[in-house]
């Protein structure tokens, strides 16, 4: 069995949590892309090939936006205003 230092140790529960934070992250991401699509499908139909592809490339902080603007958005060109 090899020895492991304190400090190898430190740096592996280091990136053990990096991981998990990265992890956590892209899982919101996903969620909050998941509800969008969801619920502007619900809101104007199935949605255009371009929108979809807007959606997967999105950020997190650009999906929150977007989420804010769906209560007021009449149409799609309405959310994407700006992005």
């Amino acid at each position: 069995m090899k020895y492991v230092t304190s400090v190898e140790r430190l740096a592996l529960e280091r990136g053990k949590r990096e991981g998990l934070e990265e992890g956590l992250e892209e899982g919101l991401i996903k969620g909050e892309r998941g509800a969008l699509e969801r619920l502007l499908t619900r809101r104007f139909g199935p949605l255009p090939p371009a929108v979809a592809e807007r959606l997967e490339k999105a950020t997190g902080e650009q999906l929150e936006l977007w989420l804010d603007r769906l209560l007021d958005a009449r149409t799609l060109d309405d959310l994407f205003v700006g992005n």
